[in-house]
């Protein structure tokens, strides 16, 4: 029996954006068609084409209110997936996969959301806790004791971290000073033209020790749209496809949300293992074949463990890995040439599987030379999922 596979069935033919902001001005309805609009006007597509719609749990835009929107007909397909910013590259997934067993033609994997002038998932939410769901028996356990912010919950697993393996708050801020170099000369970025130095992350303010104000990623209003069809239809479409080479998610034993504390080893993000494992099978690479990482950086320590879960370097060592120019865009592995969620935006990861994209067709503000194959993770500390893009 021939083994089945997803590798290399489907690709992104279409991507589309907003601009990013603090404060849209506009619904986040209004968001959603304007990116997706986008995305199908790149793939050189109409909305009459799409027959499939796929985003997050946590967005407030349904699929048939978008497709009213957008005169988009019958839908064969819809998904949502859970776990907030570890849903962004399942999104995709889930359109391949539709894609490769003929459930639908035309998928367009959407987020949009006003996070900044509107719902602020960074503060305190007192009912998290008070859900008549698991969520919220889950949550009772924590909130009590202080651990009722995103950053709060980060911050006891970074603060281990640096007990096990000697690192240090300017190991985290590496990944700060490096986001913000791309983002710098990135237009679309909120922070183009404000490059930091690492003496400037080490002046920030706590926000809940070990994790400074620069370790933490930035709160945005926008919206990204990815429009995923079969390979074979993507290749008579306007721009050079981005194949979908691998795709997976992952979760692990005693899995908690951002903070699974009660697992033997707390420093680690075992989660994303299970999803590179399977990238790097899918995708038939190892991770010296990746030419560009796009991590998803919500918080900077958790970059450092995604390089060691996903085999870049050994348990601890990442701090070492990128006391060089590794990340620098002429390095061994460019990270985040767009700027990522510190420097470009925060939109729950799908700027950068639009990064991705651009980096693969040659056409990326912050362009790494002959790129053939692109890493790209969803939000860490949660169920999780992963992607490698290639180029024909």
């Amino acid at each position: 029996m021939t083994a089945m596979t997803l590798s290399g069935k489907a690709a992104i033919a279409g991507i589309g954006a907003t601009e990013f902001s603090k404060d849209s001005g506009r619904s986040e309805l209004r968001l959603a068609a304007e990116c997706t609009h986008a995305a199908l006007a790149d793939a050189g597509l109409a909305p009459s084409d799409v027959d499939g719609l796929v985003t997050f749990t946590m967005d407030s835009n349904a699929e048939i209110a978008l497709a009213r929107e957008l005169g988009i007909g019958e839908l064969t397909f819809f998904s949502r997936i859970g776990y907030g910013g570890g849903a962004a590259a399942a999104t995709v997934q889930q359109a391949a996969m539709a894609v490769a067993t003929g459930v639908a033609d035309v998928v367009v994997a959407y987020r949009a959301f006003n996070e900044r002038s509107g719902h602020r998932f960074g503060q305190v939410s007192a009912g998290a806790a008070q859900q008549v769901n698991t969520s919220g028996i889950d949550n009772s356990f924590h909130y009590p004791a202080g651990i009722a912010t995103p950053a709060a919950m980060v911050a006891m697993l970074a603060r281990r971290y640096l007990h096990d393996y000697g690192a240090g708050s300017e190991d985290f801020g590496r990944i700060a000073v490096i986001d913000r170099k791309h983002a710098a000369t990135n237009p679309n970025a909120w922070f183009y033209g404000k490059p930091i130095t690492l003496a400037d992350h080490q002046a920030s303010r706590w926000i809940a020790e070990p994790l400074r104000l620069l370790d933490c990623c930035q709160e945005s209003d926008g919206g990204v749209a990815l429009v995923i069809t079969s390979a074979e239809r993507a290749r008579d479409l306007p721009h050079r496809p981005a194949i979908v080479a691998a795709a997976a998610q992952g979760s692990s034993p005693g899995q908690y949300v951002m903070t699974s504390y009660y697992r033997d080893e707390l420093a680690a993000l075992p989660e994303l293992g299970v999803v590179g494992r399977q990238l790097w099978t899918q995708a038939g690479i190892t991770p010296s074949d990746v030419d560009v990482a796009v991590l998803y950086d919500h918080f900077t320590p958790y970059v450092l463990l995604q390089l060691e879960e996903l085999g870049f370097c050994g348990r601890g060592e990442a701090k070492d890995f990128i006391a060089g120019d590794t990340l620098e865009l002429g390095g061994a592995l460019p990270l985040n040439p767009h700027g990522g969620q510190l420097g470009e935006a925060y939109i729950h990861g799908m700027n950068g599987i639009a990064e991705a994209v651009r980096q693969l067709r040659g056409s990326a503000v912050n362009q790494v030379e002959d790129a053939q194959h692109v890493l790209v993770t969803a939000g860490t500390g949660v169920p999780t999922s992963g992607l490698v893009l290639a180029r024909i």
